[in-house]
């Protein structure tokens, strides 16, 4: 630790992430924009997360005001990012994560698209799957907006089949429909619109890039890129250490100092920890009113850092997957207190880990009350089951 360095303890660090992830009591959003810039970007592996997440912190939540952000006035977008992880992002973020992190996953998801094409003796090489490319954004351009069927219906070769996993006894056959279109998203040329189905469809209609960023994504170099999303990353989240944002990033750590070089950063010491802030954040933010939210599996909050007992305690094991993946968390005062799930016949059912006294605990169980209302006929499966999540849902 720096001699010197300024300290921000656990309750300071529980104060900025209530404020800023717009959870303390009086401190809720105005609307889903506000939410994605306030988290960077939400979390869209599982399409619920992107709902669940920007209701926790909006005061009258709507289905379709989510949807008209996303579909109608087109603000947010959902593309490839940071760890090569589906998310919903402000428009104005999608070029600095297109440069800083998507463009090195196309390159790697290409060379392997073209060894399996290889490998499997179908066309292979290069300039065909470049020809296929280019031929599917022309399909796509003429229809305006389509499903990988009918594209692949447009572009036959899209339909072509390799054999994964050979000899194995999960061994498969599978279309290259998907993995094209990924990569024709991952290099910004089209992107997943409008849900084929609810708001917790995993299927998608594929558009042009255009129909959000006219003119498509602004050319960035990727370091300028990582530089605008680490700025971004601490005023949200940090202080943090640069372990923290290599994290959330899935950048190398030669990456992540250099992007943090280029930033006015204090060292800080975070309970012993060497950590980092931007140099105009060092004022102390005034502690929230108490608070309480029920945060949905894959939620922002809980995914923002790496080291994570000062929110999490030792809850981990019970609240996460063997992956990594934190299902749904109940919240009070900046900590997870426990877990919920939402059970087959609709009620949502907590589970809380400790004594949070008795106005907390009311706080929670109307909470999840009202979570109950909101959510309605629909039932919330999380794309990554948790023991916890297992066993209240019912199903364990």
């Amino acid at each position: 630790m720096t001699k010197g360095s300024l300290k921000i303890g656990v309750d300071q660090r529980r104060a900025r992430l209530a404020r800023r992830h717009l959870l303390a009591a009086g401190g809720a959003g105005t609307g889903p924009d506000e939410v994605a810039r306030a988290l960077v970007a939400l979390h869209a592996t599982d399409p619920a997360t992107v709902y669940l997440a920007t209701a926790a912190r909006l005061v009258s939540p709507k289905v379709d005001q989510i949807e008209h952000a996303l579909y109608e006035r087109r603000s947010l977008i959902r593309m490839l990012g940071m760890r090569r992880t589906m998310f919903v992002l402000p428009v104005e973020v999608a070029a600095a994560v297109q440069a800083g992190c998507t463009a090195a996953i196309a390159v790697t998801e290409r060379k392997r698209l073209l060894d399996h094409l290889r490998r499997a003796g179908v066309g292979g090489d290069d300039a065909w799957l470049a020809d296929v490319e280019r031929s599917t954004v022309a399909a796509l351009a003429r229809r305006g907006s389509a499903t990988a069927a009918q594209l692949a219906a447009d572009e036959p070769r899209l339909r072509t089949q390799l054999l994964m996993a050979e000899g194995k006894k999960y061994e498969s056959v599978q279309n290259i429909t998907t993995r094209v279109l990924t990569l024709l998203s991952a290099n910004g040329y089209i992107v997943r619109g409008r849900p084929r189905g609810s708001w917790i469809s995993s299927q998608y209609n594929w558009s042009p890039i255009e129909a959000w960023l006219p003119g498509g994504l602004p050319p960035l170099d990727a370091e300028t890129a990582r530089v605008e999303l680490a700025r971004r990353w601490l005023a949200r989240y940090g202080p943090g250490t640069p372990a923290d944002l290599k994290w959330w990033s899935g950048w190398t750590m030669a990456q992540t100092r250099a992007a943090l070089s280029k930033l006015d950063t204090a060292p800080v010491d975070l309970d012993g920890a060497a950590g980092v802030v931007l140099a105009d954040d060092v004022d102390p933010v005034a502690e929230p009113e108490p608070w309480v939210a029920l945060l949905p599996a894959l939620d922002p909050t809980v995914m923002g850092w790496v080291g994570r007992d000062w929110y999490l305690g030792e809850h981990g094991p019970v609240l996460f997957d063997r992956s990594g993946n934190p299902g749904p968390t109940v919240w009070c005062d900046g900590r997870i207190v426990g877990g919920w799930a939402q059970r087959a016949d609709g009620p949502v059912a907590v589970r809380l880990f400790e004594d949070v006294g008795r106005q907390a605990a009311i706080a929670i169980d109307e909470a999840a009350a009202s979570l109950t209302d909101w959510l309605g006929p629909v039932r919330v499966t999380p794309r990554f089951r948790t023991p916890l999540e297992w066993e209240l849902s019912g199903l364990g």
